[in-house]
């Protein structure tokens, strides 16, 4: 039996090892930087800067929606960004994934939000079917851009 709920602060080494498991799905097994330390400070303070959804199958747990507020200029107000949406393999197919998009789509009706943003591989076609069955699409002629490290370092310390 599915359930979703909040995720707590003592779900945190949860959240971070799901974290890891994704990365070693998407093929960045090393990437992973983030602490519990890290979760905690940013997301279970004052001044929460994600939340987290927990999935859990008969009782055990199966995944994870991961997300935090953006703005829309155009649309003048916010969205739900989904940064990592994440199911155990051995539990894919049984419908984990569409039930957190479902939970988030009424979060964001709910919170009054102009819609949902996420990304995904190209290569990751198995979700890529799974979210345009749920009504997703590309946004055409936009590509992610993003600047880290040493770049960004870099960019800091141009002079103007």
């Amino acid at each position: 039996m599915l359930k979703i709920r909040k995720a707590s602060v003592e779900d945190v080494p949860l959240i971070l090892s799901f974290i890891r498991e994704l990365a070693e799905y998407e093929r960045e097994p090393g990437a992973v930087r983030a602490t519990e330390d890290d979760l905690i400070r940013d997301g279970f303070s004052a001044n929460p800067k994600f939340r987290v959804l927990i999935a859990e199958w008969d009782g055990n747990p199966a995944g994870m929606a991961f997300f935090f507020q953006n703005y829309s200029t155009w649309q003048g107000r916010h969205g739900l960004f989904l940064e990592d949406l994440f199911v155990r393999p051995p539990l894919r197919g049984k419908g984990i994934g569409k039930a957190l998009m479902v939970h988030l789509a009424r979060t964001a009706i709910a919170e009054n939000c102009y819609g949902m943003r996420w990304e995904v591989l190209d290569w990751n076609t198995s979700a890529i079917d799974v979210y345009q069955r749920l009504g997703a699409r590309f946004r055409e002629h936009w590509r992610v851009m993003q600047i880290t490290g040493e770049d960004l370092k870099h960019l800091s310390e141009t002079e103007l």
